[in-house]
């Protein structure tokens, strides 16, 4: 299984250096008030890609901190959740109920 893996990776790493081999080509990215860059394709393709992260991780902070907060808070509340119920016993309740003749 971990040669197909590498495999693959050594696949997906040929195909983007091909890529990037056939894209050298100047392009230029024109931006308001008559600002433009001008770079060659796969520059611009990373750094659209880079941006693109970087936005999608930013958007997601908010959000890993709410969870953080909740988890956090999550062990004193099982504690106190431990403590108020009783332990089962063996004879309480049966793990797989019988079957009915089937």
């Amino acid at each position: 299984m971990r040669v197909i893996t590498w495999v693959l990776r050594a696949f997906i790493f040929f195909a983007l250096f091909a890529f990037a081999l056939n894209n050298q080509h100047d392009a230029s990215v024109r931006w308001f008030f008559g600002y433009k860059w001008a770079a060659p394709m796969v520059f611009i393709v990373l750094a659209a890609f880079g941006l693109g992260c970087a936005f999608g991780v930013l958007a997601m902070v908010p959000s890993w901190w709410k969870h953080r907060r909740v988890a956090r808070r999550m062990p004193s509340a099982m504690a106190d959740v431990d403590t108020a119920v009783a332990p089962k016993t063996a004879t309480s309740v049966p793990e797989h109920p019988p079957r009915d003749g089937l």
